[in-house]
C-alpha cells in the first residue's frame, strides 16, 4: 500500500502542479492533512483515507467541462492501472464521488466513516483564512467580480444550478462557505470549523465596511 501512495502522489503532484490557486497541489496536500488529522480522533482506514484525499479531485467537474461522473471513473481506472486491488480502487472511487458540495438546498449523500473524514477535510479547507484566499483565487481565474450588492446570493437546488452559477465571490460565502460548520459530520472537524466560521464572519463585515467606506470608529 505504501508504494501505491507513493505512486498516486506522484501522478496528482504533476497533475495539479501548475494548477491556479484554489485547487492546486497544495491544496491537496492540505487536505490529506486534514483528513489524517481527523482520522487520529475519528478512526477508520487511514490508507484508505489518504488514497482518496490525494485524489478528491482529480477529474473536477469544474475543470473537466461539468462532467459530475468522471472523478468516480478516472480514479477508479487510474488505481486499477496503479495495480491498486480492485476493492480499493472502487472504495476511493465511492468517496471521491460524494466529496463534492452540490448546492445550498441538496443533500450530501450518505457515505462511509472514512468518506465523511475526507468530505469534511475538504471543507475545512473551504473556510477560514485559507478560504477566503481560494475562494478570491478562483473567482479571479474565472473573472468574477469581487461583490456586486445589487446581485443577491441564490440557495441553488440543483448541483446543474450550482455548477452553472457565476456570481461575485463574495455571494459564494453566502451559498457555501458560511453553510459548511452545520455540513460538518465529524466531531473532530465541527470543533476544527468553529473559529474558522467566526473568522469568515468576521472578514465579511470588515469587507462591507471598508466597501461602504465606512468605519464605526471615526462615525
Amino acid at each position: 500500500m505504501k508504494q501505491l501512495l507513493l505512486e498516486v502522489e506522484k501522478r496528482v503532484r504533476e497533475k495539479f502542479t501548475d494548477q491556479e490557486g484554489s485547487h492546486d497541489w497544495f491544496h491537496i496536500d492540505r487536505v490529506r492533512k486534514n483528513a489524517l488529522l481527523l482520522q487520529k480522533s475519528e478512526g477508520g482506514d487511514a490508507q484508505l483515507i489518504e488514497l482518496a484525499a490525494l485524489l478528491h479531485d482529480f477529474s473536477d467537474h469544474k475543470y473537466n467541462g461539468g462532467d459530475f461522473q468522471a472523478g468516480q471513473q478516472d480514479v477508479y481506472a487510474l488505481l486499477l492501472e496503479l495495480h491498486a486491488p480492485e476493492k480499493i480502487a472502487h472504495a476511493v472511487a465511492q468517496i471521491v464521488g460524494v466529496v463534492s458540495y452540490k448546492g445550498a438546498l441538496v443533500p450530501d449523500e450518505k457515505t462511509s466513516l472514512e468518506g465523511q473524514i475526507v468530505r469534511d477535510a475538504d471543507r475545512l479547507d473551504a473556510i477560514g483564512a485559507i478560504g477566503i484566499a481560494r475562494a478570491f483565487a478562483y473567482g479571479g481565474s474565472r473573472g468574477r467580480a469581487l461583490y456586486d450588492p445589487a446581485v443577491s446570493p441564490t440557495l441553488h437546488k440543483t448541483k446543474e444550478a450550482y455548477a452553472q452559477d457565476k456570481g461575485h465571490t463574495i455571494n459564494h460565502f453566502y451559498e457555501k462557505l458560511l453553510l459548511l460548520q452545520d455540513r460538518m459530520e465529524t466531531q473532530s472537524a465541527k470543533v476544527l470549523a468553529a473559529n474558522r466560521h467566526q473568522f469568515m464572519l468576521e472578514f465579511l463585515k470588515q469587507f462591507k465596511n471598508d466597501w461602504a467606506a465606512e468605519n464605526p470608529d471615526i462615525v
